[in-house]
Parts: structure tokens; sequence; C-alpha cells
């Protein structure tokens, strides 16, 4: 019997399963009306505050809050990490007195002239997405959270800590090391191995940074990771977990989309939509139909060796859980509602979703029982709920919120969960569940009752980082009718023409029709496209940019400057 047949038929097993599960075993409550999905959002308002209260009264400034003891411990830097990711949140819920004192005393007090040595990953998307989705909103009036007093120290802050990170991008190949010293450099002891979403999860941040200061390193620095990772890929266009920065030979060949790569595909689009670059556009439209076409097993996703497609790991992993998120931003809504309900279904089962799943035995993978408090989940349901309006995703937003108030919450805060079939806490709080995890209930619910917050009634279109990290689609971000020239961006020849016709230039004498050496593929459909069956489906691509869709793809590794 064909494989991918079996597969067809297991992943109708496993659905069928887990529908007979929530169906027998499960109570169907009524439907979340608008009176209880204002109750729902003010309750997480209220986990929202349980939470930081109990790290601003226990734990700061040092990085992180221990909820079950009430002590606070230094995870990443030793700089406030829960303060800074938590900055925007506190803007989103409109307390002006919180986010003016938080920003004011990071101002004054923060530094980053310190011999620790932290993750380029988690200190990019972190520190300096929280410093820069701060600095926006405290700098501008038509937020409604501007700081009369500030003088963009943030944007001071992150640029310090933006140069401090790039001697880890001085490598062979452009991808960066796993580490730096804040205060040194790469250590020469460090280790020359990093994952995909590490060298590839940076752009935002980084190019978001370059528009800001008029520096164009640290977008290059930041692309040109992405190119490197790019020009690996196999013949089947897909990457592996883990790479040697310095050889570019795969250390690890299991390609998927969660663990260690989940975030380069969630860049590839979100920095074409925020910048308008067409290069990012392009390398998403590949990756992601070869992610389709060999990872997909209908509702599910596996992890594959990147040569051979051969299946190496039948395994639902959390980190997958954003997949359907970022597939609505793409426009292939249907796909993202039949894997959000598989995905769904085993936080139905567990109260919360364990690290890792594994689908031939529909048991929780050894060894990742775990569930520390992830977001992914809850982000796919605010965006199919954005889409569709469709009220099963409140519904999945209350079993959330139930399951977080009496499984995971402590004296101070909110636990960590060891075990999801014994719910078993564990004495700490990573800085995300207040950046993104509360974030998305909060937008959910508010969604549902009258959408008066600054994502969606607000003066900007905003894009999510991968830590939720707000960041506006404004002209001086987007550049939009130069960003085929800023900093080298890649610019097809239509998009050229497109961009002189709205500057009001003569380009009817011009063919740029050979600038670019193109070779033939097959079309690629479905991807940014406005559904026209669900018409609530919203999308962040600004009006100004070019909806250009190739049937065409670079030669790997030769990419035009």
């Amino acid at each position: 019997m064909d494989s991918n047949f079996k597969w067809l038929l297991f992943a109708i097993l496993i659905s069928l399963t887990f529908s007979g599960f929530v169906l027998h075993h499960g109570v169907l409550a009524e439907s979340v009306k608008p009176d209880e999905a204002k109750q729902l959002r003010d309750e997480v308002r209220g986990m929202f505050y349980h939470a930081f209260d109990g790290y601003m009264n226990n734990a700061f400034p040092l990085d992180e809050l221990r909820p079950l003891s009430c002590q606070g411990e230094d995870t990443l830097g030793g700089y406030a990490l829960t303060l800074i990711d938590s900055l925007d949140t506190l803007a989103l819920l409109g307390d002006r007195e919180r986010f003016t004192s938080s920003v004011e005393w990071i101002g004054k007090n923060l530094q980053f002239n310190i011999n620790k040595t932290v993750s380029v990953f988690e200190t990019t998307i972190r520190v300096l997405g929280g410093l820069l989705s701060a600095h926006l909103i405290a700098s501008d009036y038509a937020t409604g959270m501007r700081i009369p007093s500030y003088n963009n120290e943030l944007l001071v802050l992150a640029e310090n800590l933006a140069r401090r990170m790039l001697p880890a991008f001085d490598t062979p190949t452009g991808i960066p090391f796993g580490s730096v010293n804040l205060m040194y450099g790469v250590d020469k002891h460090e280790s020359k191995i990093t994952s995909t979403a590490g060298g590839g999860t940076l752009s935002l941040e980084f190019g978001v940074l370059s528009r800001l200061t008029n520096d164009p390193v640290f977008e290059q620095v930041a692309k040109n990771a992405v190119r490197g990772l790019w020009a690996r890929r196999s013949n089947l266009d897909l990457v592996g977990a883990h790479i040697n920065v310095f050889t570019g030979e795969w250390t690890q060949k299991d390609a998927g989309i969660g663990t260690s790569i989940d975030s380069f595909y969630e860049y590839l689009l979100k920095a074409y939509i925020l910048f308008g670059d067409e290069e990012y556009l392009y390398i998403f439209q590949e990756a992601y139909r070869s992610a389709m076409q060999y990872l997909h097993k209908d509702p599910w996703y596996v992890e594959v060796n990147m040569d051979s497609a051969a299946i190496v790991w039948p395994v639902f992993n959390s980190l997958q859980a954003f997949w359907p998120g970022l597939q609505v931003l793409a426009g292939d809504v249907d796909p993202a509602i039949r894997t959000h309900t598989a995905f769904f279904s085993v936080w139905k089962r567990y109260g919360f979703t364990p690290e890792g799943f594994n689908l031939a035995t529909l048991s929780v993978q050894y060894g990742q029982k775990s569930y520390p408090l992830r977001p992914e989940l809850i982000e796919s349901t605010y965006w199919l709920y954005k889409a569709t309006r469709d009220p099963r995703y409140l519904d999945a937003g209350r079993d959330f919120v139930a399951s977080l108030q009496y499984g995971a919450k402590c004296p101070c805060g909110y636990c960590h969960i060891t075990d999801v079939e014994l719910h078993k806490q564990e004495d700490h709080m990573e800085s995300f569940f207040l950046a993104e995890t509360v974030k998305y209930l909060w937008l959910l619910f508010d969604l549902a009752v009258d959408s008066d917050n600054l994502v969606d009634n607000g003066p900007y279109k905003y894009i999510f980082s991968t830590e939720g990290h707000l960041l506006p689609i404004t002209p001086q971000i987007s550049l939009a009718r130069e960003h085929c020239s800023y900093f080298g961006g890649y610019c097809p020849s239509n998009s050229t023409k497109l961009e002189q016709e709205v500057l009001g230039e003569d380009s009817s004498n011009d063919d740029h029709s050979n600038d670019y050496p193109y070779h033939e593929s097959f079309p690629v459909t479905g991807l940014i496209k406005v559904s026209t069956r669900n018409k609530n489906v919203s999308f962040f691509l600004s009006d100004s940019l070019p909806r250009i869709f190739s049937s065409y793809r670079f030669d790997k590794g030769q990419y035009q400057k």
C-alpha cells in the first residue's frame, strides 16, 4: 500500500478518534455569547495582572518569576526580561500609568554593557523586539499612548543591544552563532551549531531597527542569514533543524514546521508583509509549497528527512500550533481550519498541549509531557476567529482560560505544567506568558465584543513578531515606494515598473524583462489570497504594496543585490 495513502487513512482515524473522545467524554457547553465574551475578556485581563503584579512584587528586576515560591530568577541576561517583554501588552490594555512608569524605569536603569553570554535568538525576539515595539508606541501620538517625556531612550537601548550582537554574524555563511557575550563578543569556544529558527528569525526586529536608525547593517545581516540558510536547502526545498554556521553543513536533517525551524517560515511571510521585500515572499512561496507537499499529512504535520522526505518523526509538537495562524495570514484558510481542529483535540484530551504527542501511539511522547504556558495554539485560534468569526474559536478560548485558571494558576502567577496527564506544576513562568499567551487570549475575546483596541481599531495595521510584539506597518517602516531599492532588496522587473507608475515616472520605454535570471517552475497559487467565501478574512497587507505572485523561482543561492 502506498505510504501516503496509509498516512491519509491514519490521519482520518486519528481525527475520528479524537472527535469521538470530545463528543462522548467532553461536555458540550453552550457557545460563548457576547456577554460571556466580555466577562472572559475581563477575566483574561485579571490573569495578566495576577502574573504581572506577581512578577513586579516578587521578582523584579530579575528576569522571570517563580510563581509557586514567589521569588525571582535571572534566566536570560539579568535585565528585567519580563518587564521588557510585557511593555506592549500594557499599552494594548490601555494601562497608561504602568506603561509610562515601566518605560521610564527602563530608560533610566537598563544597560547592556554586561559580561553575559546570551542567546541571539531569544534576546532578539524578547528584548530587542520588546524595546522596539514599546518605542514605536511611546513615541507616537496616534497610538494614544504617547509619553510626553519620552525621548527615544528605548530606541537608543535597542540599537546598543543589537550592535553588541553583531559579532555573532561574523561567520563564513552569514548564519549567526547561537550565543554572544554582550561585552566581549563571541567566545572562541562557542558552538558552531545553531538552529534554523535561531538563524532565520531575526529579520523583523533587525529590519525595523535599520528603518528607525537609517543604518542598513542590521537589516543586511539578518537577511544574509536567511539567504545563507535558504541557499543550503535540499533539492526538495526543505531545510533541516540544525546547521554548522562555518561549514554550512546540516548537522540535523530533520525537516518540519515545529521545534528548531518553526519561526523561519513565519518570518519569511511576515518580513514581506511588513517591509514589502518580494525576495522574502518568493522564498516563502517555495518553502511553504514544499512543506505542504512533504510535511503535511492532512490534518497533521510530520518531520521528514530533508533529502529523501522519508518520515522520521510522526509527532505533533506544540510549536507546530502556530502554523494555522500563519496559514490565515497567507490566505490558505481551509487547511488551517482542519489542522487547528486536530491540534485542539489534543488540548481537549489533556487540558493542555504536551510538548510532543506521538501520532503512531496516540499518546504523549516520552520525555515531552510538559506544557510551559505556550501561546501558539491560542495565537492560531485568534487568527482563525479573526478570519471566520466562527464561534467555535471563542469556545476554544473559554477552554484555554479554564485550563489555565484551574490547572496552571499559582499563588503569584501561572506555573509551567510538567506533566499534562497529572497536571503537576513547576515553579517557573516564562516571560512570553505575558507577552503572548494572555495577549492573544485578550485579543480573541475583545474581538468578539467591540475590537476597540490598538491592534484591531488603531491607527495602523500591525504585524506580530514571533514573541507577539506589535510592529506597525507605517510608511517609515514599510517604505512602500522604495522597498525594491532599499538596502539591496530584491526587485523583479514588473515591481520596478509598478513603482515608477506610483511615483509618476514614465517607464514606457524601459525594458527590465532580462534584468534578473529566472528559470521556470510550476505556478504558485493560493498564497496571500483573499477568500471570497469567508468575507471576514482580514489581512495585514498594506494597500500600497504591490501584489506580485511569481511563477518562477531563483537559482539556489543566486540572489541579486
